[in-house]
């Protein structure tokens, strides 16, 4: 029979000393704002500096591409809603690692563990690191390596902030995403304000598209919402998460759908649609044509302040789930000890961060990190994307009694359609990109072998 649940938020552990132990929880110290600039953080990253230029590109209209970003507002809101029904119901450091472990089995949540232990955060915090080093570098070059460097750089002193303690990581968060949101809004504004109007308007220009290829539109717009989902790895350390778990998702898509849909008409006031969709670097070339080279300038250090956001972010979430990968996995026991003092899983950020720093020396090793590491993480990324939403429908069946704060609204549509997205996202990850993906394919069918080493299964623990 199932032990009754208890909040999160209704029982603080007792004091204890700063030891790093595997019977030590986290304590719920965040609240409802911590969480908006985690997700807001970690959503409105490097993507919406490059990807409006791609989707310009493949849209016959303003209007398609307004509607575009709308969509990707909706999906994500369904899949937030998801998340916000199993985070409540389950909520623990380990995020999709436990609801994957209860609706199919340890064995898939080892594998999605493995995941993202070697591949998902990892490759994201990489990732984030060379965006970090490709625009630091063009205010201070530091040689052949520099963008890795950097990159090296960003991944050590935000993981020794973030071993600092979960105040010093949650602070570090929000200043962050100050810094970042007011930089964006600085776009809008010299955009709307100053800018004239845009060649070909609403209409598309010669050249350009007669009809938006949509399928290829969403594909950016969703990537560039990524990130969301993060905060159910640290619905374990959310004041009353039942109520404001749910509200800090709502509201944290809800500003980004809105500061989305202004920037791109930025963008398109001062540019115009083909101006957008030939530029390589949209942000750079609107405020440029704004402000002169100094506008370039404080777009290049904007996006530098993205990328540790979002990086910031990244390190914070992943490693809750390593960490409680290690709580239930013999094999992993040392990743699964909390540092009770600073309130943090220290042996798992060590372990993350040593597997970031190599992921960066493989970028660096190709020459070409960002897009390596794009590769690397989108396949297993929206794969394990997929299983989570099919959890929610098996949880629903197998655990009907189970007390849940917040259920999905319009259940079973809106978990159908985050399933069937996350499905098409998928075979687009593997259909669109190169080398990268089957390293990170590869490095999962690793995880396998692992598994088959390890030799049993074991059942999942009571609660």
């Amino acid at each position: 029979m199932e032990a009754p649940v208890r909040d999160a938020s209704s029982t603080q552990p007792p004091a204890s000393p700063s030891v790093s132990s595997p019977a030590a929880r986290p304590s719920p110290l965040l609240s409802t704002l911590d969480v908006m600039a985690l997700v807001v953080g970690i959503v409105i990253g490097a993507g919406i500096f490059s990807a409006p230029a791609l989707i310009a590109a493949n849209a016959a209209s303003l209007n398609h591409i307004l509607i575009a970003w709308l969509v990707g507002g909706a999906i994500s809101l369904a899949g937030a809603m998801c998340y916000a029904e199993l985070a409540t119901s389950y909520p623990d450091a380990g995020g999709d690692y436990q609801y994957l472990r209860r609706a199919f089995g340890e064995k898939t949540g080892f594998l999605f563990a493995w995941a993202r232990l070697t591949i998902i955060p990892t490759g994201s915090i990489a990732l984030l690191g060379y965006v970090f080093g490709d625009y630091a570098s063009q205010i201070l070059n530091l040689g052949t390596y520099s963008a890795a460097i950097y990159a090296a750089l960003t991944v050590a002193v935000l993981t020794l902030l973030n071993l600092a303690g979960l105040r010093a990581g949650k602070w570090t968060q929000n200043c962050l995403t100050v810094l970042e949101v007011g930089g964006v809004l600085f776009i809008i504004a010299a955009g709307l304000l100053l800018g004239g109007e845009p060649t070909g308007g609403a209409v598309a220009p010669p050249g350009m598209p007669t009809a938006t290829n949509w399928g290829l539109v969403l594909i950016f717009v969703m990537l560039t919402y990524g990130g969301w989902n993060e905060a159910a790895y640290v619905s374990a350390e959310v004041v009353g998460p039942g109520r404001n778990l749910p509200r800090a998702l709502f509201w944290s898509l809800a500003l980004v759908t809105a500061v989305y849909l202004l920037v791109n008409l930025a963008y398109v006031k001062v540019l115009g649609l083909a101006g957008v969709a030939a530029s390589n670097a949209v942000a750079a070339d609107a405020l440029r044509a704004v402000l002169g080279e100094n506008g370039a300038r404080i777009i290049s250090a904007l996006i530098a302040v993205s990328a540790l956001t979002s990086a910031n972010a990244t390190i914070l979430t992943g490693a809750r789930t390593t960490y409680a990968f290690g709580r239930d996995e013999p094999m992993f026991r040392m990743l699964g000890r909390w540092d009770t003092r600073h309130h943090t899983p220290a042996n798992a950020l060590i372990a993350q961060g040593l597997i970031a720093l190599a992921l960066v020396a493989l970028g660096a090793a190709t020459r070409s990190g960002f897009a390596t590491m794009v590769e690397y993480t989108a396949p297993v990324f929206w794969l394990f994307f997929v299983l989570t939403g099919i959890a929610l429908f098996v949880l629903r069946r197998r655990e009907p009694a189970r007390r849940r704060p917040f259920r999905v609204p319009f259940y079973p549509f809106t978990p159908l359609l985050f399933c069937g997205t996350s499905a098409y996202l998928l075979y687009a990850s593997v259909v669109h990109t190169g080398v990268g993906a089957f390293a990170g394919l590869a490095v999962l069918a690793v995880g396998v072998l692992v598994l088959l080493y390890r030799g049993r299964a074991t059942t999942l623990p009571a609660e």
